[in-house]
Protein backbone atom coordinates (compact mmCIF):
# COMPACT_ATOMS: atom_id res chain seq x y z
CA UNK A 1 0.00 0.00 0.00
CA UNK A 2 1.17 3.52 -0.98
CA UNK A 3 2.55 5.72 2.55
CA UNK A 4 0.34 8.01 4.11
CA UNK A 5 0.32 11.45 2.31
CA UNK A 6 1.48 14.73 4.49
CA UNK A 7 -1.03 16.29 5.94
CA UNK A 8 -1.99 19.63 3.51
CA UNK A 9 -2.10 21.83 6.51
CA UNK A 10 1.13 20.73 7.81
CA UNK A 11 3.02 21.40 4.05
CA UNK A 12 0.33 21.83 0.76
CA UNK A 13 3.40 21.74 -1.45
CA UNK A 14 4.43 18.62 0.36
CA UNK A 15 0.94 17.41 0.24
CA UNK A 16 0.05 18.21 -3.53
CA UNK A 17 3.71 16.68 -4.80
CA UNK A 18 3.02 13.04 -2.71
CA UNK A 19 -0.54 12.89 -4.06
CA UNK A 20 0.40 13.32 -8.00
CA UNK A 21 3.30 10.49 -7.60
CA UNK A 22 1.43 7.95 -4.64
CA UNK A 23 -1.91 8.19 -7.13
CA UNK A 24 0.12 6.98 -10.07
CA UNK A 25 -0.99 10.30 -11.95
CA UNK A 26 2.87 11.11 -13.39
CA UNK A 27 6.55 11.67 -12.00
CA UNK A 28 9.72 13.53 -13.13
CA UNK A 29 11.34 12.04 -15.55
CA UNK A 30 15.34 11.79 -16.25
CA UNK A 31 14.76 15.27 -17.93
CA UNK A 32 14.69 18.29 -16.26
CA UNK A 33 11.85 20.03 -15.79
CA UNK A 34 9.58 17.77 -17.18
CA UNK A 35 7.37 15.25 -16.69
CA UNK A 36 5.72 11.67 -17.94
CA UNK A 37 2.25 11.68 -16.96
CA UNK A 38 0.88 7.43 -16.24
CA UNK A 39 -2.02 5.70 -17.75
CA UNK A 40 -4.13 6.88 -14.66
CA UNK A 41 -3.47 10.17 -14.92
CA UNK A 42 -3.35 10.58 -18.87
CA UNK A 43 -6.34 8.65 -18.78
CA UNK A 44 -8.10 11.95 -17.15
CA UNK A 45 -6.54 14.02 -19.47
CA UNK A 46 -8.03 11.76 -22.09
CA UNK A 47 -11.60 12.65 -20.48
CA UNK A 48 -11.12 16.24 -20.06
CA UNK A 49 -9.68 16.45 -24.05
CA UNK A 50 -12.71 14.39 -25.18
CA UNK A 51 -15.05 17.32 -23.68
CA UNK A 52 -13.34 20.17 -24.69
CA UNK A 53 -13.06 18.49 -28.55
CA UNK A 54 -16.94 17.68 -28.18
CA UNK A 55 -17.62 21.63 -27.36
CA UNK A 56 -14.78 23.16 -29.82
CA UNK A 57 -16.65 21.21 -32.33
CA UNK A 58 -20.12 21.73 -31.64
CA UNK A 59 -18.79 25.64 -31.89
CA UNK A 60 -17.68 25.07 -35.54
CA UNK A 61 -13.97 24.60 -34.89
CA UNK A 62 -11.65 22.36 -36.22
CA UNK A 63 -8.43 19.91 -35.54
CA UNK A 64 -5.45 20.39 -37.69
CA UNK A 65 -2.00 20.07 -36.21
CA UNK A 66 0.82 22.66 -37.19
CA UNK A 67 5.38 21.70 -36.50
CA UNK A 68 6.81 21.78 -33.67
CA UNK A 69 9.97 24.07 -35.13
CA UNK A 70 9.32 27.70 -35.82
CA UNK A 71 11.70 29.36 -37.77
CA UNK A 72 13.36 32.17 -35.66
CA UNK A 73 12.85 34.51 -38.28
CA UNK A 74 9.15 33.98 -38.44
CA UNK A 75 9.26 34.02 -34.41
CA UNK A 76 10.66 37.38 -34.35
CA UNK A 77 8.00 38.96 -36.86
CA UNK A 78 5.09 39.60 -34.12
CA UNK A 79 7.68 41.95 -31.79
CA UNK A 80 5.68 41.95 -28.38
CA UNK A 81 4.88 38.05 -28.46
CA UNK A 82 8.58 37.50 -29.42
CA UNK A 83 9.80 39.53 -26.45
CA UNK A 84 7.25 37.90 -23.92
CA UNK A 85 7.94 34.31 -24.73
CA UNK A 86 12.12 35.19 -25.63
CA UNK A 87 13.29 34.38 -22.12
CA UNK A 88 11.57 30.78 -22.44
CA UNK A 89 12.37 29.21 -25.98
CA UNK A 90 14.01 26.11 -26.13
CA UNK A 91 16.56 26.51 -29.69
CA UNK A 92 17.87 24.60 -32.01
CA UNK A 93 20.78 25.05 -33.55
CA UNK A 94 22.24 21.82 -35.55
CA UNK A 95 20.68 18.64 -36.77
CA UNK A 96 23.25 16.47 -36.58
CA UNK A 97 26.11 14.20 -33.68
CA UNK A 98 28.63 12.56 -34.56
CA UNK A 99 31.00 10.64 -32.19
CA UNK A 100 33.74 11.97 -30.33
CA UNK A 101 37.23 11.13 -32.21
CA UNK A 102 38.88 11.23 -28.69
CA UNK A 103 35.72 8.91 -26.96
CA UNK A 104 34.08 6.28 -29.21
CA UNK A 105 31.70 5.55 -26.17
CA UNK A 106 30.07 9.41 -26.45
CA UNK A 107 28.33 11.59 -29.14
CA UNK A 108 28.89 15.18 -30.14
CA UNK A 109 27.77 18.07 -31.99
CA UNK A 110 28.73 17.92 -35.32
CA UNK A 111 29.83 21.36 -36.49
CA UNK A 112 29.49 20.92 -39.91
CA UNK A 113 25.70 20.52 -39.20
CA UNK A 114 24.97 23.93 -38.10
CA UNK A 115 21.51 24.63 -39.42
CA UNK A 116 20.94 27.96 -41.68
CA UNK A 117 18.14 29.63 -39.17
CA UNK A 118 17.96 28.81 -35.66
CA UNK A 119 14.57 26.94 -34.92
CA UNK A 120 12.31 27.74 -31.99
CA UNK A 121 10.99 25.01 -30.26
CA UNK A 122 7.12 26.34 -30.43
CA UNK A 123 5.91 28.28 -26.53
CA UNK A 124 3.03 29.06 -28.77
CA UNK A 125 2.33 28.72 -32.19
CA UNK A 126 0.87 31.82 -33.61
CA UNK A 127 4.14 32.80 -35.57
CA UNK A 128 3.78 29.41 -37.30
CA UNK A 129 0.31 29.37 -37.78
CA UNK A 130 -0.05 32.95 -39.17
CA UNK A 131 2.85 32.63 -41.49
CA UNK A 132 0.44 29.55 -42.90
CA UNK A 133 -3.06 31.34 -42.35
CA UNK A 134 -0.98 33.68 -45.00
CA UNK A 135 -1.72 31.00 -47.92
CA UNK A 136 -5.53 30.27 -47.07
CA UNK A 137 -6.77 33.62 -47.31
CA UNK A 138 -6.81 35.73 -49.73
CA UNK A 139 -11.19 36.81 -50.01
CA UNK A 140 -13.64 37.08 -47.40
CA UNK A 141 -15.31 33.76 -48.98
CA UNK A 142 -12.17 32.17 -47.02
CA UNK A 143 -12.96 33.71 -43.60
CA UNK A 144 -13.62 32.33 -40.48
CA UNK A 145 -11.27 29.98 -40.39
CA UNK A 146 -11.85 28.16 -37.24
CA UNK A 147 -8.83 25.68 -36.32
CA UNK A 148 -7.78 24.26 -32.68
CA UNK A 149 -4.72 21.91 -32.17
CA UNK A 150 -3.67 19.44 -29.72
CA UNK A 151 -0.06 19.35 -29.04
CA UNK A 152 2.85 19.66 -26.56
CA UNK A 153 4.96 22.98 -25.98
CA UNK A 154 7.96 23.87 -24.22
CA UNK A 155 8.79 27.14 -22.37
CA UNK A 156 11.82 26.77 -20.45
CA UNK A 157 11.09 26.73 -16.49
CA UNK A 158 13.26 26.88 -13.60
CA UNK A 159 10.85 25.92 -11.12
CA UNK A 160 8.90 23.07 -11.74
CA UNK A 161 6.28 21.42 -10.75
CA UNK A 162 4.54 18.47 -11.77
CA UNK A 163 1.01 19.29 -13.93
CA UNK A 164 1.25 23.02 -12.45
CA UNK A 165 4.26 24.26 -14.28
CA UNK A 166 6.51 22.19 -16.26
CA UNK A 167 9.44 22.41 -19.42
CA UNK A 168 7.18 20.33 -21.85
CA UNK A 169 3.14 20.01 -21.18
CA UNK A 170 0.37 19.32 -23.63
CA UNK A 171 -2.11 21.68 -24.14
CA UNK A 172 -4.75 22.86 -26.78
CA UNK A 173 -4.56 25.53 -28.90
CA UNK A 174 -7.17 27.40 -30.97
CA UNK A 175 -6.30 30.36 -33.93
CA UNK A 176 -9.17 31.42 -35.24
CA UNK A 177 -9.04 34.53 -37.66
CA UNK A 178 -12.22 36.60 -39.01
CA UNK A 179 -13.48 39.85 -41.51
CA UNK A 180 -14.50 41.89 -38.34
CA UNK A 181 -13.40 42.82 -35.13
CA UNK A 182 -16.66 42.12 -33.46
CA UNK A 183 -16.58 38.55 -34.63
CA UNK A 184 -13.39 38.43 -33.19
CA UNK A 185 -14.07 39.39 -30.26
CA UNK A 186 -17.57 37.54 -29.95
CA UNK A 187 -15.22 34.63 -30.55
CA UNK A 188 -12.96 35.24 -27.42
CA UNK A 189 -16.03 35.68 -25.24
CA UNK A 190 -17.49 32.59 -26.65
CA UNK A 191 -14.59 30.05 -25.99
CA UNK A 192 -13.82 31.44 -22.26
CA UNK A 193 -17.34 30.81 -21.53
CA UNK A 194 -16.76 27.51 -22.89
CA UNK A 195 -14.43 26.89 -20.39
CA UNK A 196 -16.23 28.33 -17.60
CA UNK A 197 -18.98 25.92 -18.72
CA UNK A 198 -16.51 22.69 -19.04
CA UNK A 199 -14.89 23.71 -15.69
CA UNK A 200 -17.52 24.22 -13.52
CA UNK A 201 -19.90 21.24 -15.22
CA UNK A 202 -17.12 18.60 -15.52
CA UNK A 203 -14.59 19.45 -13.29
CA UNK A 204 -16.35 20.70 -10.46
CA UNK A 205 -14.30 23.66 -10.14
CA UNK A 206 -16.23 27.03 -9.54
CA UNK A 207 -14.31 30.10 -11.69
CA UNK A 208 -14.81 33.41 -11.86
CA UNK A 209 -14.61 35.15 -15.84
CA UNK A 210 -12.96 38.31 -15.84
CA UNK A 211 -10.31 40.12 -18.32
CA UNK A 212 -6.45 40.77 -17.50
CA UNK A 213 -4.88 43.86 -16.79
CA UNK A 214 -2.37 45.37 -19.44
CA UNK A 215 0.61 43.51 -17.58
CA UNK A 216 -1.13 40.30 -17.56
CA UNK A 217 -2.57 39.88 -20.81
CA UNK A 218 -0.82 37.38 -23.26
CA UNK A 219 2.40 38.86 -25.37
CA UNK A 220 0.71 40.27 -28.37
CA UNK A 221 -2.58 40.34 -27.60
CA UNK A 222 -4.89 43.40 -27.22
CA UNK A 223 -7.36 42.13 -24.63
CA UNK A 224 -7.27 38.41 -22.30
CA UNK A 225 -10.20 36.71 -21.00
CA UNK A 226 -9.18 34.43 -18.16
CA UNK A 227 -11.40 31.89 -15.71
CA UNK A 228 -9.80 32.23 -12.44
CA UNK A 229 -9.70 29.53 -9.95
CA UNK A 230 -9.32 29.51 -6.07
CA UNK A 231 -7.29 26.65 -4.55
CA UNK A 232 -7.87 24.60 -1.05
CA UNK A 233 -4.61 26.61 0.20
CA UNK A 234 -6.26 30.26 -0.73
CA UNK A 235 -3.84 30.98 -4.09
CA UNK A 236 -5.62 31.37 -7.41
CA UNK A 237 -5.14 29.67 -10.56
CA UNK A 238 -5.11 30.66 -13.57
CA UNK A 239 -7.55 27.56 -15.00
CA UNK A 240 -7.90 29.43 -18.85
CA UNK A 241 -7.26 32.01 -21.43
CA UNK A 242 -9.04 33.52 -24.62
CA UNK A 243 -6.86 36.18 -26.58
CA UNK A 244 -8.33 38.62 -28.87
CA UNK A 245 -5.48 39.82 -30.65
CA UNK A 246 -6.59 42.37 -32.90
CA UNK A 247 -4.99 42.44 -36.25
CA UNK A 248 -1.07 42.60 -34.47
CA UNK A 249 -0.37 38.86 -36.25
CA UNK A 250 -2.19 39.68 -39.47
CA UNK A 251 -0.19 42.48 -40.28
CA UNK A 252 3.04 41.08 -38.69
CA UNK A 253 2.46 38.48 -41.35
CA UNK A 254 0.65 40.42 -43.92
CA UNK A 255 -2.82 37.90 -43.94
CA UNK A 256 -4.95 40.58 -45.86
CA UNK A 257 -8.39 39.69 -47.55
CA UNK A 258 -10.70 41.29 -50.03
CA UNK A 259 -13.63 42.36 -48.91
CA UNK A 260 -17.14 42.17 -50.07
CA UNK A 261 -16.48 45.95 -51.46
CA UNK A 262 -13.65 44.85 -52.96
CA UNK A 263 -10.69 46.18 -50.73
CA UNK A 264 -7.91 44.68 -49.07
CA UNK A 265 -7.68 44.41 -45.37
CA UNK A 266 -5.92 42.69 -42.70
CA UNK A 267 -8.16 40.01 -41.05
CA UNK A 268 -8.65 40.02 -37.11
CA UNK A 269 -7.58 37.17 -34.77
CA UNK A 270 -7.81 35.34 -31.44
CA UNK A 271 -5.97 32.43 -29.44
CA UNK A 272 -7.31 30.61 -27.03
CA UNK A 273 -6.21 27.40 -24.91
CA UNK A 274 -6.06 25.31 -21.96
CA UNK A 275 -3.09 22.64 -20.37
CA UNK A 276 -2.81 19.85 -18.46
CA UNK A 277 -2.15 22.58 -15.91
CA UNK A 278 -6.18 21.40 -15.28
CA UNK A 279 -4.68 18.56 -13.93
CA UNK A 280 -2.97 20.60 -10.72
CA UNK A 281 -6.45 22.37 -10.85
CA UNK A 282 -8.93 19.09 -10.20
CA UNK A 283 -6.47 17.72 -7.93
CA UNK A 284 -5.95 20.81 -5.38
CA UNK A 285 -9.60 21.69 -6.02
CA UNK A 286 -11.30 18.42 -3.99
CA UNK A 287 -8.50 16.15 -2.87
CA UNK A 288 -7.92 15.40 0.75
CA UNK A 289 -5.65 13.92 3.00
CA UNK A 290 -6.79 10.71 1.89
CA UNK A 291 -5.74 11.64 -1.45
CA UNK A 292 -7.19 12.49 -5.09
CA UNK A 293 -11.06 12.95 -4.81
CA UNK A 294 -12.23 13.28 -8.92
CA UNK A 295 -15.83 14.15 -9.80
CA UNK A 296 -17.53 11.57 -11.35
CA UNK A 297 -17.62 13.11 -14.61
CA UNK A 298 -13.93 12.62 -15.07
CA UNK A 299 -12.97 9.24 -13.10
CA UNK A 300 -11.61 7.13 -15.37
CA UNK A 301 -13.24 4.29 -12.65
CA UNK A 302 -16.73 5.85 -11.80
CA UNK A 303 -17.10 2.58 -9.58
CA UNK A 304 -15.07 -0.36 -8.41
CA UNK A 305 -16.20 -3.58 -6.87
CA UNK A 306 -13.71 -5.19 -4.48
CA UNK A 307 -15.23 -9.04 -3.02
CA UNK A 308 -13.77 -10.57 0.26
CA UNK A 309 -14.06 -13.98 0.37
CA UNK A 310 -12.15 -16.98 1.43
CA UNK A 311 -11.35 -19.98 -1.32
CA UNK A 312 -12.00 -20.44 -4.91
CA UNK A 313 -16.05 -20.83 -3.74
CA UNK A 314 -16.89 -18.06 -2.19
CA UNK A 315 -14.93 -15.75 -4.78
CA UNK A 316 -17.07 -17.46 -7.78
CA UNK A 317 -19.99 -16.75 -5.79
CA UNK A 318 -19.48 -13.52 -5.37
CA UNK A 319 -18.28 -12.89 -9.18
CA UNK A 320 -21.21 -14.03 -10.29
CA UNK A 321 -23.27 -11.00 -8.27
CA UNK A 322 -20.42 -8.58 -8.92
CA UNK A 323 -20.33 -9.62 -12.61
CA UNK A 324 -24.08 -8.88 -13.19
CA UNK A 325 -24.06 -5.72 -11.42
CA UNK A 326 -20.91 -4.52 -13.19
CA UNK A 327 -23.01 -5.16 -16.60
CA UNK A 328 -26.15 -3.18 -15.03
CA UNK A 329 -24.28 -0.64 -14.41
CA UNK A 330 -22.66 -0.30 -17.54
CA UNK A 331 -25.39 -0.32 -19.72
CA UNK A 332 -26.31 2.51 -17.57
CA UNK A 333 -23.27 4.78 -18.58
CA UNK A 334 -21.29 4.51 -15.48
CA UNK A 335 -17.80 2.83 -16.02
CA UNK A 336 -16.62 0.04 -13.69
CA UNK A 337 -13.91 -2.11 -12.35
CA UNK A 338 -14.19 -5.41 -11.05
CA UNK A 339 -10.75 -6.13 -9.03
CA UNK A 340 -10.67 -9.75 -8.12
CA UNK A 341 -6.98 -10.01 -7.98
CA UNK A 342 -5.39 -12.33 -5.32
CA UNK A 343 -1.88 -10.41 -5.46
CA UNK A 344 -3.61 -7.91 -2.76
CA UNK A 345 -5.80 -8.13 0.09
CA UNK A 346 -8.95 -6.23 0.21
CA UNK A 347 -7.61 -3.27 2.73
CA UNK A 348 -4.93 -2.36 0.56
CA UNK A 349 -7.41 -2.34 -2.58
CA UNK A 350 -9.52 0.08 -0.10
CA UNK A 351 -7.02 2.09 0.47
CA UNK A 352 -5.73 2.35 -3.29
CA UNK A 353 -8.65 3.10 -4.71
CA UNK A 354 -9.31 6.06 -1.90
CA UNK A 355 -5.93 7.53 -2.65
CA UNK A 356 -6.67 7.67 -6.92
CA UNK A 357 -10.29 8.93 -6.07
CA UNK A 358 -12.33 6.62 -7.42
CA UNK A 359 -16.12 7.75 -6.59
CA UNK A 360 -18.20 4.93 -5.69
CA UNK A 361 -16.79 1.76 -4.11
CA UNK A 362 -18.81 -1.45 -3.44
CA UNK A 363 -17.29 -4.21 -1.51
CA UNK A 364 -19.53 -7.60 -1.64
CA UNK A 365 -18.67 -10.37 0.98
CA UNK A 366 -19.91 -14.04 2.42
CA UNK A 367 -22.56 -12.04 4.55
CA UNK A 368 -23.52 -9.82 1.88
CA UNK A 369 -24.52 -12.79 0.26
CA UNK A 370 -26.45 -13.64 2.66
CA UNK A 371 -28.62 -10.97 2.82
CA UNK A 372 -28.80 -9.65 -0.31
CA UNK A 373 -26.68 -6.41 0.37
CA UNK A 374 -23.47 -4.51 -0.46
CA UNK A 375 -21.41 -1.97 1.34
CA UNK A 376 -21.37 0.81 -0.69
CA UNK A 377 -18.91 3.69 0.29
CA UNK A 378 -18.75 7.49 -0.85
CA UNK A 379 -15.25 8.49 -1.58
CA UNK A 380 -16.41 12.55 -1.54
CA UNK A 381 -17.72 12.37 2.05
CA UNK A 382 -15.83 8.86 3.19
CA UNK A 383 -19.58 7.59 4.69
CA UNK A 384 -20.58 4.16 3.85
CA UNK A 385 -23.93 2.70 3.97
CA UNK A 386 -25.22 -0.74 2.72
CA UNK A 387 -27.73 -1.20 -0.24
CA UNK A 388 -29.95 -3.70 -1.57
CA UNK A 389 -28.49 -5.48 -4.39
CA UNK A 390 -31.85 -5.17 -6.18
CA UNK A 391 -31.54 -1.19 -5.22
CA UNK A 392 -27.68 -0.41 -5.72
CA UNK A 393 -27.39 0.09 -9.33
CA UNK A 394 -30.46 2.50 -9.68
CA UNK A 395 -28.57 4.18 -6.23
CA UNK A 396 -25.06 4.57 -7.83
CA UNK A 397 -26.60 6.15 -11.24
CA UNK A 398 -27.95 8.60 -8.86
CA UNK A 399 -25.14 9.27 -6.91
CA UNK A 400 -22.77 10.12 -9.90
CA UNK A 401 -24.89 13.32 -10.15
CA UNK A 402 -25.23 13.84 -6.37
CA UNK A 403 -21.08 13.43 -5.84
CA UNK A 404 -20.76 15.77 -8.72
CA UNK A 405 -23.20 18.32 -7.33
CA UNK A 406 -21.80 18.04 -4.02
CA UNK A 407 -17.95 18.21 -5.09
CA UNK A 408 -19.07 21.92 -6.79
CA UNK A 409 -21.20 23.08 -4.23
CA UNK A 410 -18.07 22.79 -1.82
CA UNK A 411 -15.51 24.35 -3.64
CA UNK A 412 -17.86 27.09 -4.78
CA UNK A 413 -18.90 27.48 -0.98
CA UNK A 414 -15.04 27.77 0.07
CA UNK A 415 -14.50 30.67 -2.72
CA UNK A 416 -17.11 32.54 -1.76
CA UNK A 417 -16.24 32.37 1.76
CA UNK A 418 -12.91 33.44 0.19
CA UNK A 419 -13.41 36.03 -1.18
CA UNK A 420 -12.94 39.85 0.96
CA UNK A 421 -13.51 43.37 0.09
CA UNK A 422 -11.08 45.48 1.65
CA UNK A 423 -10.68 49.57 1.87
CA UNK A 424 -7.44 50.04 3.36
CA UNK A 425 -4.29 48.64 2.31
CA UNK A 426 -4.02 47.71 6.23
CA UNK A 427 -6.74 45.42 5.73
CA UNK A 428 -5.46 43.98 2.46
CA UNK A 429 -1.95 42.53 4.11
CA UNK A 430 -4.25 41.35 6.88
CA UNK A 431 -6.73 39.08 4.69
CA UNK A 432 -3.76 38.19 2.65
CA UNK A 433 -1.72 37.22 5.82
CA UNK A 434 -4.64 35.56 7.68
CA UNK A 435 -6.70 33.95 5.57
CA UNK A 436 -5.71 34.41 1.91
CA UNK A 437 -8.18 33.95 -1.07
CA UNK A 438 -9.29 36.55 -2.92
CA UNK A 439 -9.31 40.00 -2.05
CA UNK A 440 -11.69 42.44 -3.62
CA UNK A 441 -10.20 45.84 -3.80
CA UNK A 442 -10.24 49.39 -5.76
CA UNK A 443 -7.35 49.72 -7.67
CA UNK A 444 -6.38 53.10 -9.75
CA UNK A 445 -5.72 51.59 -12.89
CA UNK A 446 -2.17 52.11 -13.48
CA UNK A 447 0.25 49.76 -13.71
CA UNK A 448 2.95 51.70 -11.02
CA UNK A 449 0.32 50.93 -8.29
CA UNK A 450 0.00 47.00 -9.09
CA UNK A 451 3.88 46.61 -10.02
CA UNK A 452 4.22 47.91 -6.33
CA UNK A 453 1.34 46.33 -4.47
CA UNK A 454 2.76 42.98 -5.83
CA UNK A 455 6.33 43.77 -5.30
CA UNK A 456 4.89 44.48 -1.21
CA UNK A 457 2.85 41.68 -0.77
CA UNK A 458 3.40 38.89 -4.07
CA UNK A 459 -0.31 39.32 -4.72
CA UNK A 460 -1.37 39.99 -8.41
CA UNK A 461 -4.56 41.42 -9.81
CA UNK A 462 -5.92 37.87 -11.34
CA UNK A 463 -8.82 39.33 -13.04
CA UNK A 464 -11.08 42.62 -13.47
CA UNK A 465 -14.16 40.53 -12.92
CA UNK A 466 -17.02 40.71 -15.57
CA UNK A 467 -19.55 40.36 -12.56
CA UNK A 468 -19.90 41.79 -9.51
CA UNK A 469 -19.45 44.78 -7.89
CA UNK A 470 -18.98 47.68 -10.05
CA UNK A 471 -19.16 50.78 -7.79
CA UNK A 472 -16.11 53.33 -8.00
CA UNK A 473 -14.39 54.07 -5.23
CA UNK A 474 -10.69 54.99 -4.16
CA UNK A 475 -7.52 52.58 -4.75
CA UNK A 476 -6.24 50.64 -1.76
CA UNK A 477 -3.30 51.90 -2.20
CA UNK A 478 -3.09 55.23 -3.61
CA UNK A 479 -6.78 56.81 -2.39
CA UNK A 480 -6.93 57.43 -6.25
CA UNK A 481 -10.43 57.32 -7.86
CA UNK A 482 -10.81 53.74 -8.94
CA UNK A 483 -13.42 52.78 -11.75
CA UNK A 484 -14.58 49.32 -9.78
CA UNK A 485 -12.93 46.64 -7.52
CA UNK A 486 -10.61 44.03 -8.94
CA UNK A 487 -9.32 40.50 -7.88
CA UNK A 488 -6.31 40.48 -5.73
CA UNK A 489 -4.62 37.07 -4.76
CA UNK A 490 -1.44 35.32 -4.37
CA UNK A 491 -1.54 32.76 -7.52
CA UNK A 492 0.05 29.77 -8.83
Amino acid sequence: MSKKLTSREKDYSKWYNELVVEANLAENSAVRGCMVIKPYGYSIWEKMQAQLDKRFKETGHENAYFPLFVPKSLFEAEEKNAEGFAKECAVVTHYRLKTDPEDASKLIVDPEAKLEEELVVRPTSEAIIWNTYKGWVQSYRDLPILINQWANVVRWEMRTRLFLRTAEFLWQEGHTAHATKQEALAETEQMNNVYAEFAENFMAIPVIKGKKTDSERFAGAEETYCIEALMQDGKALQAGTSHFLGQNFAKAFDVKFASKEGDLQHVWSTSWGVSTRLMGALIMTHSDDQGLVLPPKLAPIQVVIVPIYRGEEQLAQISEVANRLASELREQGVSVKYDDRDTHKPGWKFAQYELQGVPVRLAIGPKDLEKGSVELARRDTLTKEFVSQVEVVDKVKALMGEIQEHLFNKAKAFRDNHITEVETFDEFKEVLKAKGGFISAHWDGTPETENKIKELTKATIRCIPFEGNKEEGKCVLTGEKSKQRVLFAKAY
